[in-house]
């Protein structure tokens, strides 16, 4: 068995099982060394977007979850960034991205993987120091933040804050496809 094909079945096995799975187990059922087990999940590990978690029982595959995301579309000045990115940390979203619709560059986008306060402070201290504005500048302060979290509750409570902070702009029908808040 090649090597890509046991790293394969180490996943597959993983995946099957609820429990977790020894080194020496899985050695065994691959008919490989309990060291050759080891060096494939680093590569593992490494290599992919699966999470691996070794405990004192064995090794086990987190589930990762799909986070719930919605599209915000928003205005407001310069000075109400910092209040407006930490409403949604706050409140427990994750700000991906910033983008914005142009008439003439057509969608411009940021990432910015914001999820808590000290991320917000750093990302308005670089863009302080730097020589560059605001995407919200080229689209008369309009633009939308991707936002994820772990359930539905939680970005409709952040749509409720920035609600009642006069944050969010109404939708228009030519809005880019997948821009909605839901």
């Amino acid at each position: 068995m090649k090597a890509e094909e046991r790293r394969a079945k180490i996943l597959r096995l993983l995946q099957e099982h609820e429990e977790p799975l020894s080194g020496s187990a899985l050695a065994g059922l691959l008919g490989v060394s309990r060291q050759i087990v080891v060096q494939d999940m680093a590569l593992l590990r490494a290599g992919t977007d699966f999470e691996i978690v070794s405990t004192y029982q064995g090794y086990v595959l987190l589930k990762k979850e799909t986070p719930c995301r919605r599209v915000f579309k928003v205005r407001h000045g310069t000075e109400r960034t910092q209040d407006e990115l930490q409403q949604i940390v706050d409140l427990g979203g994750r700000v991906e991205d910033v983008f914005v619709c142009h008439s003439v560059y057509g969608e411009v986008r940021g990432q910015l993987g914001l999820s808590s306060r000290r991320d917000v402070a750093a990302f308005l201290k670089r863009l302080a120091e730097s020589s560059s504005a605001p995407l919200m500048l080229i689209t008369d302060e309009y633009h939308y933040h991707t936002v994820t979290a772990g359930d539905e509750a939680t970005l409709d409570a952040i749509e409720e804050a920035l609600q009642a902070q006069g944050y969010l702009a109404p939708l228009l029908e030519h809005e880019p496809d997948g821009v909605n808040r839901r």
